[in-house]
């Protein structure tokens, strides 16, 4: 007898439809504002609300609604900002649906967090199994995060890589990882931009350059 093939997440189709952004979307604003206060990114002076701003972007130009849009907005809240008692709160805040994105976007919910390559290979086993909806805000981070690392690897050179629990390797293979995890699903606008940006990533960790060297834009990126 044949097995069924199994059945891969479901891709959310992005809405044809406009978003509204309300006060409840605003509310979410200064919460993740307030939370993550005096917060940077990674090795830098840029306000950590910035990269949150950046998903919520992308998450709007593919189409996603306004509690997804909130969920981009919240997503790091719980990791970084109190635990799993966060989590609670933005259920009782913003709804159930919301929560449970965001609680599908989190690695680790406890202080200290588990080793790094153990959060990030259980995150990537949690994903094969997320909905639409998580993956798609997963993919949103995931693709501001490369570009910001593609930015800065243009400014830094190698140096870049000592930001990074996993250096250049773990790096590159989480990356790499979530990007074949997220295009076993039909592609989207978020996942086709992210599959480039990490080709991109790729070439630069194949021909190195040094700091403030200008690298070479990738053929169809």
């Amino acid at each position: 007898m044949k097995r069924a093939a199994k059945k891969r997440p479901a891709q959310r189709t992005p809405s044809t439809q406009g978003v509204k952004l309300g006060p409840r979307f605003m509310r979410a604003f200064q919460f993740a504002a307030e939370k993550h206060s005096g917060q940077t990114r990674k090795a830098s002076t840029i306000p950590y609300l910035a990269h949150l701003m950046g998903v919520a972007s992308l998450l709007l130009e593919a189409g996603g609604d306004e509690d997804l849009a909130i969920a981009s907005l919240l997503h790091d809240v719980v990791e970084d900002c109190g635990g799993a008692p966060m989590l609670k709160e933005i259920r009782r805040r913003f709804g159930n649906r919301v929560a449970k994105v965001v609680g599908g976007c989190t690695d680790a919910d406890t202080d200290p967090k588990p080793p790094w390559r153990e959060r990030k290979e259980e995150y990537i086993r949690h994903l094969t199994k997320a909905d639409a909806d998580t993956r798609l805000v997963s993919a949103a981070d995931k693709l501001n995060n490369v570009r910001s690392i593609l930015s800065d690897y243009r400014e830094l050179g190698e140096f870049v890589w000592s930001r990074f629990h996993g250096g250049r390797e773990g790096t590159l293979w989480y990356y790499r990882t979530l990007r074949d995890e997220f295009l076993r699903s039909r592609p989207n606008r978020v996942t086709r931009q992210f599959d480039l940006a990490v080709k991109e990533l790729d070439s630069l960790a194949e021909h190195p350059i040094s700091a403030g060297q200008e690298s070479q834009p990738v053929v169809g990126a």
